[in-house]
């Protein structure tokens, strides 16, 4: 054999073996041994399993539990259940729910990786977002049913979640209270093994939200205990329900123990008779239904955030409608009273006023209204109580209104009839000058424009404080209006004290009185308001019938050239108003 076929031939097998090789890789041994099934492959693929227990939890919380000791406690109460709340608050089909299946799970093992829930606790506080007459809002809402509140299923860990996504979105937040909030509980140390220092990670939000002028309304629907009356407390607007609602710092048995006060009720305690007229609850409505839709009028006034404008909306109620009935409804008679209520409802739009804290400061109204479809707060003072004479709960009640509307950017109306700070030993006693001076600081600290009308009286520092806080001023005068340093009566036995006491010594007290009527005579002549505008004292005295074209005149002016700019200098951080 040469050794050419030699060659070939050793070529040939050469590329034999190559073949050989490229055939075991396109065709593998079908007698290898194969890899064993992996558990995941027996899971479906379209992760069913998973979202069969979401729902199936979702269920469990979704669908009350007639047998249930706390739900039948809660019926027997006559409250609402917490999901039939949210569905009565929200607009329907808007809930959508966070943290639906936060709560404790009993596992039950299937084999293998596979498992289902066999009991489930759901977390006792239901949050989530939703809107109310279309506006977009969060909410958290208490279930007493379970634990009475007290913290648990990651009560605590939800709450300051919806604290901080209204503040990274710039929602209002809506708080239902119904227990303590996720407040603590004996109960708790014996789960845990030790007792904690008690913590509060969620009100440094709370009062972000309440100076960044993030609404935050709240209802008492229930017993507000501890944590939860805080929460509620906290709020821009609260509203507790007449039928249901409560409110104190701790519960009848731990009171009972520690003041020995016996056999009082949750209303005794802290009902809406205490909490309604002493104005650590703003408004009282007569359920839960009534709470709900206080909120969702208050809202309607309200921007979503401190950088935006309040609301308008369309009216049919003209600009300049004259209202006849305003030029008599103050008494010539000076010492006769009238209702102030009827000026501020005839002035501004139609059905629009909603007061506040009606039940208490009661010298003092104030609430929100809307002139020309637009936002405005309404402050006025009441002569059918005490004359009208600001007291001391009359100026924490305006003070926290003032600071409302600053961080919600509303424009003020004031009808200004002030006779002056209240006097005598209760109003020492209550420390009426401590709260007016505080009045006085929180009108010349806030900057929301403010117009004032004077429909009568203006004396004194209280008067002086609530026209002289603005510069230059925003004001006019009815006809009716009367002012000085201090009313008359009295301000002549002071001024004239020695001369009138000589007459009378001298001539008898037929000739001092007579002297009395002349002085009064010739100073009632002297304080016509005419006189004081001739001397531009007051700017300018309008017929009380064209009130309300002067105000929507305003308060346009302000909404198309002020407001903006001011919404500006807040986002710039120039101007920065506190609520909190």
């Amino acid at each position: 054999m040469g050794k050419d076929d030699t060659d070939a031939s050793t070529s040939s097998a050469g590329a034999k073996e190559r073949l050989k090789q490229i055939s075991a890789h396109v065709e593998p041994n079908t007698q290898r041994k194969r890899r064993r099934r992996r558990p995941d492959s027996e899971l479906p693929a379209d992760y069913s399993d998973i979202l069969g227990q979401i729902a199936a939890l979702r269920n469990i919380a979704a669908t009350p539990d007639p047998n249930n000791r706390g739900y039948v406690r809660q019926k027997q109460a006559g409250k609402l259940w917490v999901r039939e709340r949210v569905e009565q608050l929200l607009d329907p089909g808007s809930f959508q729910e966070v943290g639906s299946v936060s709560g404790t799970v009993k596992w039950k093992q299937l084999g293998g990786i596979k498992e289902e829930p066999e009991d489930y606790v759901p977390s006792n506080n239901v949050q989530g977002f939703g809107r109310l007459k279309g506006r977009k809002i969060v909410f958290t809402a208490d279930d007493f049913s379970i634990r009475a509140g007290h913290a648990d299923g990651a009560l605590m860990e939800k709450t300051i979640y919806m604290e901080k996504l209204a503040i990274a979105l710039q929602l209002p937040i809506v708080k239902l209270v119904d227990g303590s909030s996720g407040g603590g509980s004996v109960t708790t140390i014996s789960k845990t093994g030790f007792s904690y220092v008690p913590p509060l990670p969620s009100f440094a939000q709370v009062v972000q939200q309440l100076n960044m002028g993030i609404p935050n309304l709240g209802a008492v629907v229930g017993p507000a205990i501890g944590l939860g009356a805080a929460r509620v407390v906290a709020c821009h607007f609260s509203v507790m329900a007449a039928d249901i609602g409560s409110l104190f710092n701790a519960g009848p048995n731990v009171v009972k123990n520690a003041t020995f006060e016996e056999g009082l009720s949750l209303t005794d305690l802290g009902g809406p008779a205490m909490h309604c007229t002493n104005g650590t609850i703003d408004n009282l409505a007569p359920d839960e239904a009534g709470c709900f839709e206080q909120i969702r009028t208050v809202l309607s006034y309200l921007p979503d955030s401190g950088t935006k404008l309040p609301p308008a909306i369309e009216v049919s109620d003209p600009i300049d409608r004259i209202s006849e009935s305003l030029r008599s409804i103050i008494p010539r008679a000076r010492n006769r009273m009238y209702n102030p209520r009827k000026i501020i409802t005839e002035v501004v739009d139609q059905g629009s006023f909603f007061e506040i804290g009606a039940l208490w400061g009661t010298t003092a109204i104030v609430g929100l209204a809307r002139l020309a479809g637009r936002s405005v707060g309404i402050v006025s003072l009441n002569c059918e109580v005490n004359a009208g004479a600001l007291d001391a709960l009359g100026s924490q009640k305006i003070t926290r209104m003032l600071k409302f509307l600053d961080v919600f950017n509303i424009p003020l109306i004031q009808f200004v009839d002030v006779p002056g700070y209240a006097i005598g030993t209760a109003a020492e006693r209550s420390a009426t000058m401590r709260h007016g001076v505080q009045l006085a600081t929180t009108y010349y600290s806030t900057t929301m424009p403010i117009f004032s009308v004077i429909v009568r009286r203006v004396y004194g520092v209280a008067g002086g404080i609530m026209l002289d806080c603005r510069d230059p001023r925003m004001r006019v005068a009815w006809p009716s209006g009367m002012w000085g340093s201090l009313p008359l009566e009295g301000g002549i036995e002071v001024a004239h004290s020695y001369e009138l006491k000589e007459i009378e010594k001298k001539e008898g007290k037929e000739k001092r009185d007579a002297k009395y009527k002349e002085l009064e005579d010739e100073y009632r002549r002297l304080m016509n308001p005419v006189r004081t505008a001739n001397h531009f004292g007051i700017e300018e005295i309008i017929d009380p019938a064209y009130t309300r074209r002067v105000c929507c005149e305003w308060v346009s002016h302000v909404y198309e050239n002020l407001l903006p700019e001011r919404i500006m200098e807040r986002v710039a951080g120039r101007v920065k108003p506190t609520f909190a």
